[in-house]
C-alpha cells in the first residue's frame, strides 16, 4: 500500500500594524523551502466580508490580482506565484465572506443535517477544510497560510481559531510564526520590543503560542532586542529572526537563508533538506538588481496614486514589478515615475514631459476620471514615437485615439464613459449587459485565462517568439492570457481602423475578440485587452513587457 504524503502547515501571522510585508515573508519562505527540494504552495486567509477582492477600491486595498482561473484576489497571492514560479487558483484565496458563504449554503441545504450551526467550530472547520483540499489538491510537503491583518483584531480571531484547532489535534504539522514590527523611534535612539511583546500576548490569549517571531524593522535585530524577545515572547532565542528593510524585496530569501530560518523550520518538524539549496540564479538576479546602474526611465500615466498626502503603489504593484523584471533583462536600473492624467487634461502644455520618459504605459482602471488626460498622452506618444505600452483600458484608450485622430472618427468613445457615443469603438460585451442591468457586479467580469492567437509578422509576434512563454500553431503563436474587464473592441469598426494602419495582432480564436493592437512605422507602440503584467515572473519576465524596455533602451539613444 502506497504511503500517505504528508504535509506540514506554516502559519504566518502578523502583529502591531498591517503592510509589514507578511505576504512577501511567506512568499520568500516558500522560495527557501523550494531551494532545498520541497514542493510548496501557499493560502492567502483575507478577514474581509468581501467573497472576493473584484469589488474593492484599489487604492484603499491595492492592486486586485486575477488568478488564471478567473478569482479576482488580494496582491499577495501574486507575490507567491511571482516567488514560486507556479499559478495557484481560486482554492489558494480565503475569505471571511467565503467561508460564511458556503456554511450558510450548507446550511440551507441540510448539509448539517438539521443541527444548530454555530460560529464556533463551524466557522472554523470550514476554514480547517479548504485549507486542507489544498494540502490534497497540491499534494506539496508544505503549505503556507497567511493569515491577514493583525493579531488582536476581532476580524480574524476565527482564523486564529482554526490555526489553534489544526494545532491541538497535529501538533507536530504545524507550526506558527508571528512577524511582527520593530519602531526604533527617533527621538529614542532604541529599538523597541515592547509592541511584539504585547502581539505575542495578544495571539497567546487566542491559546496559540508562536514557535518563532520574525522581526521587521529598519534595521537588523541585534543580540540584546533577540535576548529580549526571547525571555518575554516564551521562545527559544534561536527562533528570533531579523528581516530588515532592503532594497529589493527579492533579496529576503537570500537573507532568510543566511539566517537559517528555514533549517530552523525543518528540525522543528524532524526533517533534512532534501539537497543542498539551489538559489543560484536568484543570487545572479539579486546581484543584477544591486549593481545594474544605468537607467531606464518609465513613466505610468494613471490616477490610482494618491490617498490623501500619500503616494501609494500598490495599486499597480504588478505593473511595477513586470516592468523591474524587464529591466533587469536588460541590466537596467528602473525608475518609475507616476504621472496624473488629471494635469494632462487640465493643462495639455504640461504634455511635454512625456519626452523626459523612455518609455510610457497607460495601465487598467475604471471610471471615467482623467481618462481624457490618458487619451491626449497616449496621442503625443503616438506623434511623437516614445514607446507606449496599453494594458486593458490602455489598450482601449488607443483604439479610441486612433479613431478620432487617424480616422476622423472625431466623437469615438468607449460606452463605459458615453452610453450615447456616435461611434461606439470599444463597446460592453453583450454577456456583460446582462450583469451591469442587474447590478450583478461582483466576479461577473471577462476573467482570468483565455486564448490569445498571435499573428505571425507582427511586433507581438516577435516579442512571444523569443521567449519560452508560448507555443506556435499553424504559423502563428496561441497563447493563454489573464483578462479583467467588461468592455472590448467594437469589431464593427474593425475595418475602418485597419484600413488607416492600425494591426490587429492578436485575436481570441473562440470568440474573434481582440486582444493586441500595434502601430507599425513606430518604435513600439502596443496595447493588450489583457494583463500580461500578472504572469510576469523575477526570473522570467513577461515578452511584452521585455520587448517594451527593449525599445525603451534604444529610445535612449
Amino acid at each position: 500500500m502506497k504511503k500517505k504524503k504528508k504535509t506540514r502547515f506554516i502559519f504566518v501571522t502578523g502583529g502591531v500594524m498591517s503592510g509589514i510585508g507578511k505576504g512577501v515573508t511567506t512568499a520568500s519562505l516558500g522560495k527557501v523551502l523550494q531551494s532545498y527540494g520541497f514542493r510548496v504552495t501557499a493560502i492567502k486567509v483575507d478577514p474581509y466580508i468581501n467573497v472576493d477582492a473584484g469589488t474593492m477600491n484599489p487604492i484603499e486595498h491595492g492592486e486586485v490580482f486575477v488568478t488564471g482561473d478567473g478569482t479576482e484576489c488580494d496582491q499577495d497571492i501574486g507575490n507567491y506565484e511571482r516567488f514560486l514560479n507556479k499559478e495557484l487558483t481560486t482554492d489558494n484565496y480565503i475569505t471571511t465572506g467565503r467561508v460564511y458563504q458556503a456554511v450558510i449554503n450548507r446550511e440551507r441545504n441540510l448539509g448539517y443535517g438539521g443541527r444548530c450551526v454555530e460560529v464556533v467550530p463551524d466557522i472554523p472547520n470550514e476554514t480547517i477544510s479548504r485549507i486542507k483540499k489544498v494540502a490534497k489538491k497540491n499534494q506539496g510537503d508544505f503549505v503556507l497560510v497567511e493569515i491577514g491583518g493583525t493579531v488582536g483584531e476581532y476580524q480574524n480571531m476565527l482564523f486564529l481559531e482554526a490555526i489553534r484547532m489544526m494545532k491541538l489535534k497535529n501538533p507536530r504539522d504545524v507550526l506558527v510564526i508571528l512577524v511582527s514590527y520593530l519602531p526604533l523611534p527617533e527621538t529614542i535612539g532604541e529599538m523597541k520590543t515592547k509592541p511584539t511583546q504585547n502581539a505575542t500576548r495578544l495571539l497567546n490569549e487566542a491559546g496559540i503560542q508562536p514557535a518563532m517571531i520574525i522581526g521587521r524593522s529598519k534595521v537588523a535585530l541585534d543580540k540584546p532586542r533577540r535576548k529580549k524577545i526571547s525571555i518575554f515572547c516564551n521562545i527559544d532565542q534561536k527562533d528570533v529572526f531579523a528581516n530588515p528593510n532592503v532594497s529589493s524585496i527579492y533579496k529576503i530569501p537570500l537573507i532568510f537563508r543566511e539566517e537559517e530560518l528555514v533549517k530552523r523550520i525543518l528540525k522543528k518538524f524532524d526533517l533534512s533538506p532534501r539537497k543542498k539549496t539551489d538559489l543560484q540564479e536568484w543570487e545572479a538576479l539579486v546581484n543584477v538588481i544591486e549593481t545594474a546602474k544605468k537607467p531606464v526611465k518609465i513613466g505610468i500615466v494613471g490616477k490610482y496614486f494618491d490617498t490623501g498626502d500619500f503616494t501609494l503603489a500598490d495599486s499597480y504593484i504588478s505593473v511595477i514589478e513586470a516592468i523591474k523584471h524587464a529591466s533587469w533583462f536588460y541590466r537596467r536600473n528602473p525608475e518609475i515615475h507616476w504621472l496624473s492624467s488629471e494635469k494632462y487634461e487640465k493643462d495639455p502644455k504640461t504634455l511635454k514631459e512625456l519626452k523626459e520618459y523612455d518609455g510610457i504605459i497607460v495601465p487598467g482602471g475604471f471610471g471615467k476620471r482623467g481618462i481624457e488626460g490618458k487619451i491626449r498622452a497616449i496621442q503625443f506618444c503616438r506623434e511623437q514615437k516614445i514607446p507606449f505600452l496599453g494594458l486593458c483600458l490602455g489598450m482601449q484608450l488607443a483604439v479610441i485615439e486612433f479613431a478620432r485622430n487617424v480616422v476622423s472618427l472625431d466623437q469615438a468613445n468607449s460606452t463605459e464613459f458615453d452610453p450615447q457615443t456616435t461611434y461606439p469603438v470599444i463597446e460592453t460585451m453583450e454577456a456583460q449587459k446582462i450583469f451591469l442591468k442587474e447590478k450583478r457586479y461582483g466576479g461577473t467580469m471577462r476573467l482570468g485565462n483565455y486564448d490569445c492567437l498571435v499573428k505571425k509578422g507582427t511586433k507581438s509576434f516577435s516579442a512571444y517568439q523569443s521567449s519560452d512563454f508560448s507555443k506556435e500553431k499553424d504559423g502563428n503563436i496561441l497563447t493563454p492570457e489573464r483578462h479583467r474587464h467588461r468592455y472590448e473592441f467594437n469589431n464593427s469598426f474593425r475595418e475602418e481602423l485597419t484600413n488607416k494602419g492600425m494591426i490587429i495582432s492578436g485575436l481570441n480564436p473562440q470568440k474573434d475578440l481582440v486582444e493586441i493592437i500595434e502601430l507599425k512605422d513606430h518604435p513600439f507602440f502596443i496595447g493588450v485587452q489583457f494583463h500580461p503584467e500578472f504572469q510576469s515572473r523575477p526570473l522570467a519576465p513577461h515578452p511584452l513587457f521585455r520587448e517594451f524596455i527593449n525599445a525603451a533602451v534604444k529610445n535612449q539613444k
